[in-house]
C-alpha cells in the first residue's frame, strides 16, 4: 500500500491570493520607511554648495582673499547613510562623491564628501549640522538652515 501523500495548495488558492495582495502593500509600506530619512537630492545639494561655501570664505579670510563666486555641484552619489544623535536631536551621516567646479572654471572635480543634516523641528526645513570640536567629552555642533523648498531660486 502508497502512502498518501499531502495534495499540494491549489495555485489559485486562498494563501496565493493573500500573498499577491500583501506583497504590494509590504513593498510599499518598506520603501515608506526607508525612503523618509534619506534627504531630497535638493537638500543634499544645498547642504554640499553651503558647506562649500563656509569653506572658501573662511580659507579666503585666513589669507585675505575675496571668496570665489557659487561652486556649481553635479552628478552627487549617496553611498552611505547613518542615523546619528546631533546635539539633542535626531540626524543624518551622508557620505559619498560628487562633481564641482568654481565659477568660471572649466575644470570638473570628482571630490569625495561628509555631510551631517538635521531636520528642522517641524520637519519641514533641513539644517547643516557641522562638528567643531569636544567640550566635556561631547562634540560640539555649529548648524545652518538650508533654504526652505518654497524660497529657493529656480
Amino acid at each position: 500500500m502508497l502512502p498518501v501523500l499531502p495534495t499540494p495548495a491549489r495555485p489559485g488558492g486562498p494563501r496565493r491570493w493573500l500573498a499577491l495582495l500583501l506583497a504590494p502593500l509590504l513593498t510599499l509600506l518598506l520603501s515608506g520607511c526607508l525612503g523618509s530619512t534619506m534627504p531630497p537630492r535638493r537638500v543634499v545639494l544645498d547642504a554640499l554648495g553651503l558647506q562649500i561655501r563656509l569653506t572658501q570664505a573662511a580659507v579666503a579670510e585666513s589669507l585675505d582673499l575675496d571668496p570665489p563666486g557659487q561652486p556649481e555641484l553635479s552628478r552627487v552619489r549617496v553611498e552611505h547613510q547613518q542615523k546619528l544623535s546631533i546635539g539633542e536631536r535626531p540626524g543624518l551621516r551622508l557620505s559619498g562623491r560628487f562633481d564641482w567646479r568654481l565659477a568660471g572654471d572649466p575644470f570638473r572635480v570628482d571630490t569625495p564628501f561628509e555631510l551631517y543634516l538635521q531636520r528642522g523641528e517641524q520637519r519641514q526645513s533641513w539644517r547643516l549640522a557641522r562638528p567643531i570640536g569636544l567640550r566635556d567629552g561631547e562634540q560640539q555642533w555649529l548648524s545652518d538652515p538650508l533654504p526652505l523648498p518654497s524660497s529657493r531660486r529656480g
